[in-house]
Formats: structure tokens, sequence, C-alpha cells
């Protein structure tokens, strides 16, 4: 590991496992500790990786109440990983309130290069990718009609994340607001056995998955707003 950093963002798998980096494994079997999102699922991970630290939880329920102990243990000289349970950890995921603290404190962070959902599937998608806004997760309720509202004259490729059950009503939403014929694509359980990018209008994509049935992590690219238009 480099000299100096005290806290290291370690992304892993989304699917595959072989999607894991060898500096990644580097640096988790040499870190003081591992704190994991969901201990349960990255011990299977790092059990699979041969690797044996000690693993603390660090999720987004106790993230306010451990911060400082973990930037004080930092100060001692301990050195810390943080995984979350699936790709780059602070993306949709928690990590940001500690990286804000470690710096403040006057000390040293290094996010490490490895998977992530978001760049596959705006790859993959076949929409402009020179240009994009990341929008994450919408709100589940309160403020979601003002967030799609604020985007409806957004030129630049869109990505969100959602989940299974939430996607139709997304589609349907975005499509009263952007319009039924705006291009789209879907991409499910990327970098898995049964990987699947639907592409097609948000009119084709509300039919199409009224007769598939939804499953795994979903990444949803829309086209931005035709300037012309």
């Amino acid at each position: 590991m480099d000299q100096g950093i005290n806290l290291y963002l370690v992304p892993t798998p989304i699917g595959n496992l072989k999607d894991i980096t060898l500096r990644a494994i580097e640096v988790l079997k040499s870190a003081d500790v591992i704190l994991a999102e969901d201990t349960r699922t990255s011990g299977s991970l790092l059990k699979h990786l041969e690797i044996s630290r000690p693993l603390q939880s660090y999720h987004i329920f106790n993230e306010h109440k451990t911060v400082q102990r973990l930037v004080d243990r930092m100060k001692g000289g301990e050195v810390f990983a943080l995984i979350s349970d699936a790709g780059t950890p602070a993306i949709s995921d928690p990590g940001f309130l500690l990286v804000r603290e470690v710096l403040a404190a006057g000390l040293d962070v290094q996010c490490l290069p490895g998977a992530t959902a978001l760049i596959p599937a705006l790859i993959n998608s076949g929409l402009p990718n020179d240009r994009f806004v990341f929008e994450g997760f919408l709100p589940h309720k309160k403020g979601r009609k003002t967030r799609i509202d604020n985007l409806v004259d957004e030129v630049r490729t869109m990505v969100f994340y959602e989940s299974p059950h939430r996607l139709m009503k997304t589609l349907e939403q975005l499509a009263e607001a952007f319009g039924a014929d705006r291009q789209a694509c879907v991409s499910r359980e990327l970098t898995k056995l049964h990987e699947e990018n639907a592409r097609g209008t948000l009119a084709e994509l509300i039919e199409y998955y009224n007769s598939n049935p939804l499953k795994g992590e979903i990444v949803l690219t829309v086209a931005g707003k035709n300037p012309k238009a």
C-alpha cells in the first residue's frame, strides 16, 4: 500500500467476482480494518478471495455515530479500507460522510478504480456518452415529481439507479414528463450470467416489462432532450 494513506475506498465486483482488481486485493489484505456495508455479504467475498482481516460494519444507519471514532483511529495510525456491498463506495452508497471528515481532519484518502454499474450501463445503452448526468436514485415519494420535472429540459444523457419494484412507475413517470418516444435503456444483472440491456423508447420498455419479470439491480439510462426540439 502507499505510504501515508489513511483511508482507501475499494470497489468490489457488482456481479462477476473476477472483476476485482489485483490492487484491490492487495489493499484489502494489508488494511488494518475493512469497513463493510453488510459484513455478511462482504464476508462471503473476502472468504472467496482468501482474505482474513478485521471486518467492521459501516452503513447508512450508523455512519453518523461512528465516523468521528474512525477518524480518531486513523489519526492513531490505523489504515482502513471501505467497501460497499457491490461497486464503488460512496456512489449511492455510504462513504461520502467518512471521506469528507477524513479530509477535514487533514488525513489522506485514496479511491481505487474498479467496478461500478454506472459506466458499463451508460456505454451499453448506445446513447450519447460524451456528456451525461448521474441522478442516482429518485426520491421514493416526496420530491420525486419535482426532480423529474427539473430534468425535462436536460439535453445530456441521464443515468438513474432503480429497484425492480419501482422501475415501471419510473418509466411511466418519465414517459409522461419527457414523452413516450424518448429513447432509453434498462440494464440489469450487469456482469452476471443473465445480463440484459433492453433498449427502445420509454413506451416500448413499458410494454416489454409489462410481460417480462424484473429481477436484480437496475440502471436506467435515458436520452436527453433534443436541443433542436
